[in-house]
Parts: C-alpha cells; sequence; structure tokens
C-alpha cells in the first residue's frame, strides 16, 4: 500500500507504535499519534519522535481522533475487539497493526517464527546463521526491535527474521513470509483468544499468504501442531528429535541429518548444539530447517549451532555464589516453557513461580515438578500464588514458601538453597502483575542476585 498523504492514526507509543510512527512519516503520510497516557507520562518513549512533523493527541482516546482517517495502526496490547477499532471498521478505515504495515513496506526476504515457546531462541539462532553466511539480516517483531525500524533500511539483498506473536497476527493482512516456521502450541493466552482453536487459527494466520514457492516448517513431535500442515499451500518440512522425517531436519544416532526428497545431508552431532535442553534441541532443528530452505550451506549451520549462546532471560546463567548458582528464566511466562525449564534442571533446585494470571490451568507444571526428584523447593509470588499453591498440593507437591516481592523472593530461595543448588527464576507467568515486562522482571532478578 501507498501510504504517501495518507491520513495515519497510529494509537498506542510503546516501542512498536513509535516506529510505526517514523515509518509512516517517512513514507510521505500525515500521521497523528495516540496514547491513553499523557506526555508526561510517556516520557523519554517519545525522543524518537522529536523533530517529526505529525499531530500529538496524547492522554486521550482514540474514537475522538477517527473521523477523516484513511488507515489506523494499534498496537499489539490493542484487541482487534476493542470498541473504537470496532468503530474505524464500521467507517471503513483500514486497520492494522506495526508488523503488517511494516512487511507491506520492508524490502528483503522474510522469514517468520511462531509458536508458544522457542520463538525468540530460534528467531535469534536463525539471526546467527544468516549473518554468518554474509547477509545483512535484521533480527526484528516480538523480540523487542520493531519490524518498522528495519523496515526504513532494509535493502531487497537483506533478510528479515521477524518473531511474530498471536497478538500481531490478529492485524495481519498481506503478511507473507518467504519462509515460516511454527515451533509448537500450548495452552497461553487464553485471555485474549478465549478458546485453542482461535489461538491456533492466530498462529497459522502467519502461512496464510505463501504460495507453492514458499516454505513452511512444523513441529513433527508437537502434538497439537498435527495436521496443521496441510492447511498450508507451501512446501512443507518438518523438524522431530524423536523419529526421522522425509523432508526436514531429524535426529539418528546423536546426529542431526538434513532430508529433502530423498537427499541427506549431516549437520553435526547433537551434542554440539551449544544450548542446552530438549527444547533447544528442536529450536536448533527448526532453525536448520529455515535455514536450508534459504540456501545456508551446512558448514554455516554447522559453526552456528556450534557457537550460538542464546538469549537473555532465557535459563541465563547469572551468578554462582556460595555454591548455589542462579538461573534466569524470566523469559518463562506460561506453563509448557516452564516445565522445559525445569526438564533442563540437573541439580537440586529452588523454583521461583508466579505472576500475571493469563488464565491457564498449572496442573502439567505441578505434575511435573512432583515427578522431578530435582525441585525441592518452590517459593511463590505475584497474583497467581494461590493458584500454584493449590495446584502444587493437588498434585502432592508441598515444599513451598510465599514471598511478597522479587528480593524476598530471591533472599528466602537462597536460604533454602544448599551447596550444588540452583535457583531458578521461570515463573510460568507473564509479568504484567508487578514488572512493565519478563525483560524488566529478568533485569530486577539479575541485579537482585548481583547484590547478594
Amino acid at each position: 500500500m501507498d501510504y504517501d498523504r495518507k491520513k495515519v492514526l497510529v494509537v498506542g507509543m510503546a516501542r512498536s507504535g513509535v516506529a510505526a510512527a517514523q515509518l509512516l512519516r517517512s513514507s510521505g503520510a500525515i500521521v497523528t499519534v495516540n496514547d491513553s497516557k499523557t506526555e508526561e507520562e510517556l516520557g523519554q518513549q517519545l525522543s524518537p519522535l522529536e523533530g517529526l512533523q505529525m499531530e500529538r493527541r496524547f492522554g486521550c482516546s482514540a474514537m475522538e481522533l477517527l473521523e477523516g482517517k484513511d488507515c489506523m495502526v494499534i498496537s499489539p496490547g490493542i484487541p482487534d475487539t476493542a470498541p473504537f477499532v470496532q468503530k474505524a471498521k464500521e467507517m471503513g478505515i483500514y486497520v492494522i497493526g506495526e508488523l503488517e504495515l511494516a512487511a507491506q513496506l520492508s524490502r528483503g526476504t522474510l522469514v517468520a517464527v511462531t509458536g508458544t515457546n522457542g520463538k525468540t531462541t530460534t528467531v535469534s539462532l536463525l539471526g546467527d546463521i544468516f549473518a554468518q553466511s554474509g547477509k545483512v539480516t535484521h533480527v526484528v517483531g516480538n523480540i523487542g526491535y520493531p519490524f518498522s525500524l528495519a523496515s526504513m533500511i532494509s535493502r531487497p539483498e537483506d533478510v528479515v527474521v521477524c518473531e511474530v506473536s498471536s497478538f500481531q497476527m490478529e492485524t495481519a493482512d498481506t503478511f507473507h513470509p518467504h519462509v515460516a516456521l511454527l515451533t509448537n502450541i500450548t495452552e497461553d493466552h487464553l485471555n485474549r483468544h478465549g478458546t485453542m482453536e482461535v489461538y491456533t487459527a492466530m498462529k497459522m494466520r502467519m502461512f496464510r499468504n505463501q504460495t507453492g514457492a514458499d516454505w513452511a516448517v512444523f513441529n513433527a513431535d508437537d502434538p497439537l501442531s498435527e495436521g496443521l500442515s496441510r492447511q498450508v499451500k507451501s512446501q512443507v518440512l518438518e523438524f522431530s528429535r524423536k523419529k526421522e522425517v522425509a523432508n526436514g531436519a531429524f535426529v539418528r544416532d546423536g546426529e542431526i541429518w538434513y532430508a529433502h526428497k530423498g537427499s541427506e545431508r549431516r549437520i553435526c552431532r547433537a551434542d554440539e548444539v551449544y544450548i542446552p535442553g530438549p527444547h533447544n534441541l528442536e529450536n536448533a532443528l527448526g532453525a536448520v530447517c529455515a535455514a536450508v530452505a534459504m540456501n545456508v550451506p551446512a558448514p554455516v549451520i554447522r559453526h552456528s549451532l556450534r557457537t550460538f549462546r542464546g538469549v537473555e532471560h532465557r535459563i541465563e546463567k547469572v551468578r554462582e555464589r556460595d555454591g548455589v548458582t542462579y538461573i534466569n528464566d524470566s523469559k518463562g511466562t506460561n506453563v509448557d516453557s516452564t516445565i522445559k525449564a525445569v526438564q533442563t534442571m540437573g541439580q537440586p533446585t529452588v523454583i521461583i513461580l508466579g505472576g500475571y494470571d493469563k488464565h491457564t490451568s498449572f496442573d502439567p507444571l505441578s505434575r511435573e515438578i512432583v515427578n522431578n526428584p530435582m525441585i525441592r523447593h518452590a517459593v511463590l509470588i505475584g497474583e497467581t500464588a494461590p493458584l500454584i499453591r493449590n495446584s502444587l498440593q493437588r498434585a502432592g507437591f508441598t515444599q513451598m514458601t510465599d514471598a511478597d516481592s522479587m528480593r524476598d523472593a530471591v533472599e528466602k530461595a537462597a536460604g533454602l538453597a544448599g551447596q550444588g543448588w540452583n535457583v531458578l527464576l521461570s515463573p510460568a507467568c507473564a509479568s504484567f502483575d508487578m514488572f512493565k515486562d519478563y525483560e524488566e522482571r529478568g533485569r530486577v532478578f539479575k541485579q537482585i542476585v548481583k547484590s547478594l
């Protein structure tokens, strides 16, 4: 779409909204920016907009700004069921999200990754692989760097690796990745989407505009992904750490292989993958599929698998103190993600759990904790602490302590942990009851741990 001289309202001045306004202005649009917060409350968030000509309407509802607009770009945090969004659509205003806007105006080959867990690690690993192959690579999207900023500078020969959330797909219209990868699907965000059927449908929207010239990558070990590959028009690759697949990446006799149309190539030994845990082996296998689909040579993929050290806030070792290792897994924002962190623990562990309630069941995590002898004690924080306590008790786990802040939780966990133990922050919940986001939660945890 050509946005030159179009009147566009951008709602929500978090990172993606600010970036969308910058991109629109550089594309010749007549921009109005809006947020329910006042300019004083937004503060330094608005600094990238200094010197750019646009109307600023803060501390008011978007509903009163719709008249005369051609397009509205909304933040991922705004559901498409919001009254002002519905009103805009009734008025014939074209409503999209920042991700869709950026994809329309981007140059370069788009590789997109979605799923409940593993998105950030897989996207970051792919970014490393493409960069090692000599491509100028932009790692964008839900990972924290807005796609719009990359769209302002990307070139046709570049690669754009985009982390995609189900929230962003609600407002995606023409989004069309050349390679699209679904890591897995587990129960999450039901407070937003209502049912697993709707949540899954939002994930699958990422594949909607693909053609037979594109590639779709699916997890053959994920039960909720079964059958989804039959819904796509693109060429399908699968990955599995449990069985061999005809087209895609798998593990055979401790080695990672890639197969396609009867030919096979060895990538590396599975134990050479630097990032630990079975879930990260799955992430690596998915990345192998996407990288080979983009014609990256096997030696380049092998080098990245051996050297890529993971991402911040995901099973990140913070420090060792008095024989206790402190691990930051603040990105464990749902039950399945925390289960994977629990399965990675090889020493006795005190786990810190709890946060914002997304209306999901904690029972699968409780069963995992009961069945895992490495989890010795749980310290509970946040609004979900009573729910997690009840779930753990039903499963037969009784070693629990409540804490009223992150500092209290870390200090209590430190007191409970013995020589050779771990203290693991993996909350199984979002952070919004106590923190701005999981990144702030992780940073606070690390600051407290380093101050002990």
